[in-house]
C-alpha cells in the first residue's frame, strides 16, 4: 500500500484518498483557521492557482491538535476556508496528524526529514510535505510560507 492508496474522507465526508494525485505534484498541509499561520493559506491558494494547470495541488488536512486551533465543523472550516482566503484547493475531514489516533498518511509522511534534518511528529500548524511525481517527499517546517523561494524552487523542479 503507498500513501496514494490510504482512505480518508473530504471535508464534506466522502470516501476518497489521494488516488488522483498519483504521478502529480502535491503539497499535503497540516491547516487550522485560528492559527498566526493561517494567513498561509493566501500564499497557498496562490500557488494551487499559478501551478494548478501544471499538474499541481495543493491538499489540506484540518487539524485541531495544536492548541485546538481548529475548533470548527466541517462545514464551518469550508466557509471559513472559501469566504476569507478563497480556497479553491482540496480540503479532506479533520484529522490527527501525531499521536495514538495519527492518520496513516501522516505516520508515513513524519518518517521524512527536513532540510534541518528534524523527522518525527507534526510541529505545528501548517507544516509542508512535497510529494514529488515520483513519489519523493520534501518536508517544509511551518514557518517556511508559501512563497519562500526554497519552497517555490522544489515545486517548479517537481514539475520540470
Amino acid at each position: 500500500m503507498t500513501i496514494y492508496d490510504i482512505p480518508v474522507h473530504t471535508l464534506g465526508g466522502d470516501e476518497s484518498s489521494l488516488a488522483p494525485f498519483e504521478g502529480k505534484t502535491v503539497l499535503v498541509v497540516n491547516v487550522a483557521s485560528k492559527c498566526g499561520l493561517t494567513p498561509q493559506y493566501e500564499g497557498l491558494e496562490t500557488l494551487q492557482k499559478t501551478y494548478e494547470d501544471k499538474g499541481f495541488s495543493v491538499v489540506g488536512f484540518p487539524c485541531n491538535q495544536f492548541m485546538g486551533q481548529e475548533p470548527g465543523t466541517a462545514e464551518e472550516i469550508q466557509t471559513f476556508c472559501s469566504t476569507t482566503y478563497g480556497v479553491t484547493f482540496p480540503l479532506f475531514e479533520k484529522i490527527d496528524v501525531n499521536g495514538e489516533n495519527q492518520n496513516p498518511i501522516y505516520a508515513e509522511l513524519n518518517k521524512v526529514a527536513d532540510a534541518e534534518g528534524y523527522s518525527g511528529d507534526i510541529r505545528w500548524n501548517f507544516e509542508k510535505f512535497l510529494i514529488a511525481p515520483d513519489g519523493s517527499v520534501q518536508r517544509f517546517a511551518p514557518q517556511v510560507t508559501p512563497e519562500d523561494p526554497v519552497l517555490v524552487a522544489a515545486i517548479e523542479a517537481s514539475l520540470a
